[in-house]
């Protein structure tokens, strides 16, 4: 698949996953509400990312990539782990008091491990192989490190600027279908597995789907 035609893919495939922002919260609970604004952030990354891509910014693209995936654990978290008053922290106003406080929020992995005590059925071994294989590679794009001085004074090769995006997408699917979990929607309806199945053409090609993300550099 061409890289036009992958883009044009997963715009379909996040305006149909974005239509899940329609759904009503099971309850109006902060909880609900901060998850669902963590995903909707983790959305705006990934359009955003997209956008990127077609300018040919691979290397701010990537860095994107690693802003889209902390916005997805930590919806999770929030919805899963996170104590009342750390939930209310997240969706009151922003302050110099509330700033310093949210600075006490755990840290990535921290919330991972938590995620996996207290909500084993969450995507946990996606969450866990994308973090393993990516992190540092992504986290070098971030902050000017050794990938992102070679890419951007080499190039990407092409194999590498699709999996990006597929990656990206998979990402995305794993935040609709949080928003199903936040409007109840029960897994036996289906709504993910037809996702799925329209577009597994622009989705990851691997399980787990994170393993050939980063260059072999890694």
């Amino acid at each position: 698949m061409t890289l036009d035609k992958l883009l044009s893919r997963s715009a379909a495939l996040q305006q149909m996953l974005g239509g899940f922002f329609a759904l009503p919260l099971v309850d109006s609970s902060s909880r609900l509400q901060a998850s669902q604004m963590l995903a909707s952030l983790g959305f705006e990354h990934a359009q955003s990312f997209k956008h990127l891509i077609a300018a040919g910014l691979y290397t701010s693209a990537a860095a994107l990539l690693r802003v889209q995936y902390e916005s997805l654990v930590r919806a999770l978290w929030i919805l899963y782990v996170a104590t009342d008053n750390q939930t209310e922290l997240m969706v009151s106003e922003l302050t110099h008091e509330s700033a310093k406080k949210a600075k006490r929020i755990p840290m990535l992995s921290e919330m991972l491990e938590e995620i996996e005590q207290k909500a084993p059925h969450a995507p946990l071994a996606h969450l866990k192989e994308f973090k393993h294989y990516s992190w540092r590679p992504l986290s070098s794009f971030v902050h000017g490190g050794i990938h992102a001085i070679n890419r951007h004074g080499q190039g990407f090769p092409q194999e590498l600027v699709l999996t990006l995006v597929r990656h990206s997408n998979g990402l995305l699917g794993m935040a609709g279908n949080l928003l199903l979990i936040l409007a109840g929607v029960p897994p036996e309806a289906g709504q993910m597995a037809k996702v799925y199945a329209e577009f597994q053409d622009c989705l990851p090609l691997v399980d787990p789907p994170y393993r050939r993300l980063p260059d072999p550099a890694n």
